[in-house]
């Protein structure tokens, strides 16, 4: 065998990832988790803004409580969620949470069915609560059955799948709910057997070890979640690494949150149009993610292209400043569908640049978990996952309400995204300041290893 053939076989391959029982059935089951979170969250969003109108539930407020009401559980019960995936084997964890996920669609299907608003409310909370603890389980089995050199890949594909499945359970949902006659029927049946499925695809996750953990388990979220944060912060790289992440969550939430009002006010498009712009996030964010172990190689496997994170946020600055200078001077027009949106020239540049946003966003984030997942130490690595979906979380809430208190000032959609744009470019120089280790990955990376 020759050396360029023995290092291309040495080089790891996300995608042979797929065929391995280590990754695949781990795989499908985050996938139809995500997806079935969307199918079901979009389609009450759906049901209750279009056919089931309740008084103390108003249109224009379903999304933003059904919302709140999934991030909810995150606050709460993620520091108790990391404590548990630290003691069991994550196979098993993955198969209950999974098996929680069914009785919850199955009490969600009889919500669609007979329209009963608060039932689905309170499924959504218990959704919250199923993603809150899957999540610690999920990232810390991946540095668990991956080599080093794997974790940028697998993440990256875990990435990738959780972005796709977003987009086709927002699309599958809207399709279904709004079938004449049958549309709640056939998003309750969606519901139960995409949860059914994931519960199949748990059950051939093989078993892992379990770290042996003396410290017993604490029940106060409070107090917990603040110890989780102690430890995250014991290693500046990994605690500025979680910062990081949880900025990107932040970012993202404030395009995906106004979309539909940018499509509008701005774009003058109508649903297809914000559709689309989701539809073009998702996909760049995936692109971007898979893209991190083929541009992530060229820095070495010990660098696990960390190289790439300056890059990423260089270019979510470049591209979110340049939405606001593509919507500049277009002229005002009747609502355009997908179609006519697309068609026309003036809107080529905005698209380009979300597309080049999400991808950069992918880049940025997939190195970070790869990063933390490595650094963190094996009997408390949950915990610290833990703990950055809470930062996560509260990010995200402050996304919203500082776009909210904006946009009450009398700002633009446009201004919104210039603003958060120039706020990256500051957030990520000083993370990346403070953490030279992202440097050396990038002097590595344009050397070639």
């Amino acid at each position: 065998m020759t050396e360029p053939e023995a290092v291309h076989k040495a080089r790891p391959n996300q995608f042979a990832l797929l065929r391995q029982r280590r990754f695949a059935p781990f795989f499908w089951t985050q996938f139809s988790g995500a997806g079935n979170d969307n199918v079901f969250k979009f389609a009450f969003t759906v049901l209750v803004t279009y056919q089931v109108q309740v008084e103390w539930l108003p249109p224009h407020l379903a999304g933003l409580v059904i919302g709140a009401l999934f991030i909810l559980p995150y606050v709460l019960f993620s520091a108790t969620s990391g404590q548990l995936a630290d003691r069991w084997d994550k196979a098993r964890l993955m198969r209950l949470v999974k098996n929680l996920e069914v009785a919850i669609m199955l009490l969600a299907a009889y919500g669609f069915l007979a329209a009963d608003v608060p039932v689905l409310l309170l499924c959504t909370f218990f959704m919250g609560c199923h993603s809150s603890l899957f999540g610690p389980a999920k990232f810390a089995y991946l540095p668990q059955v991956l080599r080093e050199d794997e974790l940028v890949g697998g993440n990256g594909m875990v990435e990738m799948g959780t972005f796709v499945a977003i987009l086709l359970g927002n699309m599958l949902g809207g399709l279904l709910v709004a079938l004449p006659e049958v549309g709640q029927g056939a998003a309750a049946l969606a519901c139960v057997l995409i949860a059914l499925a994931g519960r199949c695809a748990a059950g051939w996750i093989p078993p892992g070890p379990v770290p042996v953990v003396s410290a017993p388990m604490r029940w106060n979220p409070l107090s917990e979640t603040l110890a989780n944060l102690r430890l995250g912060a014991q290693d500046a790289v990994v605690f500025r690494s979680m910062l990081a992440i949880s900025w990107m969550w932040f970012f993202g939430a404030v395009f995906l949150s106004q979309f539909p009002a940018f499509a509008k006010d701005v774009l003058h498009g109508d649903e297809q149009v914000a559709s689309l712009l989701l539809v073009l996030f998702s996909l760049g964010v995936g692109a971007g993610a898979l893209l991190c172990e083929s541009l992530g190689r060229r820095g070495g496997a010990s660098a696990q292209g960390v190289g790439l994170v300056p890059i990423g946020a260089l270019g979510m600055s470049a591209f979110a400043v340049d939405v606001y200078f593509a919507v500049r001077g277009l002229p005002p027009s009747a609502l355009m569908d997908a179609a006519a949106f697309a068609a026309d020239a003036a809107h080529w540049r905005v698209m380009v640049d979300l597309l080049c946003m999400s991808l950069f966003t992918g880049l940025f984030s997939v190195p970070l978990y790869a990063l933390i997942q490595q650094r963190s130490p094996l009997g408390h690595r949950a915990r610290i996952i833990a703990a950055n979906n809470i930062l996560n979380a509260v990010f995200m809430v402050a996304s919203a309400l500082i776009a909210g208190a904006l946009l009450g000032a009398g700002w633009s959609v446009p201004e919104v995204f210039l603003a958060t744009g120039v706020a990256n470019a500051v957030v990520c120089a000083y993370v990346l300041i403070r953490v030279p280790l992202y440097w050396q990955g990038l002097r590595a990376l344009l050397r070639g290893g």
